[in-house]
């Protein structure tokens, strides 16, 4: 409407001064002019400039559109390194949890290996220490079982040979004979033990007696 105005405004000053400005266009040029004008600013303002706005706002969503993208592409890749500094590390703790494990299982198995060591060294010195002092107390049962054997042995002879052996030559002589003989297996036991209490018939029988030894006559001969 101002355009309109305006353009009545010119025509009315061109009319009024038609013969003094030769310069301003004629009337039906004016009209014809300002008509153009009107169809190219319609032209303008619908089609041009529909256009260029569609353009420029294909071309603002393209440009933030990519801007987006970059950005999801960005995240994506932070996102990416992000995991693989995590599985990285991750790796990394399972490792060393492993070695860990496997260096605890080996201090395991010296400390067992050692404890058995241990054990088997305690058991073997508990068995050595038995072994000596079962050594020890079977050499004094065995003194022990030669002083009354021979004390036995010596009342026995000097019961069936009818004497004292009170001579430490004579009767350390007839103990080992004795003795000897017992452990040869020449006089049994059984015989020993019959012969330790004699009968009263057989007390003046020396040869009765040494037939219960098991000898050959030395006894009677040491006598």
């Amino acid at each position: 409407m101002q355009f309109t105005a305006t353009a009545s405004s010119v025509v009315s000053l061109a009319s009024a001064e038609g013969a003094k400005m030769p310069l301003i266009p004629h009337i039906p040029e004016l009209i014809f002019g300002l008509v153009m004008i009107g169809i190219l600013y319609w032209v303008v303002s619908t089609k041009v400039v529909p256009n260029l706005e569609k353009a420029y706002e294909e071309r603002r969503a393209a440009i933030e559109g990519g801007m987006e993208q970059a950005e999801e592409a960005q995240a994506q890749a932070q996102a990416q390194a992000a995991l693989q500094q995590y599985e990285a590390q991750l790796h990394e703790a399972r490792t060393e949890a492993n070695a860990i494990r496997e260096e605890a299982r080996a201090e395991g198995a010296s400390i067992v290996t050692e404890m058995r060591d241990k054990a088997q060294a305690e058991a073997s010195r508990i068995t050595e220490s038995a072994k000596r002092q079962i050594e020890a107390e079977r050499q004094q049962a065995v003194v022990s079982l030669r002083s009354e054997v021979g004390t036995l042995s010596t009342t026995l002879a000097s019961r069936i040979v009818g004497e004292s052996l009170e001579d430490e030559v004579r009767q350390k002589g007839l103990i080992d004979r004795f003795l000897s003989e017992l452990e040869g297996g020449t006089v049994r036991p059984e015989k020993v033990a019959a012969a330790s209490v004699p009968a009263p018939e057989q007390a003046d029988a020396p040869a009765q007696g040494q037939l219960d030894l098991g000898t050959d006559g030395t006894a009677g001969r040491d006598a």
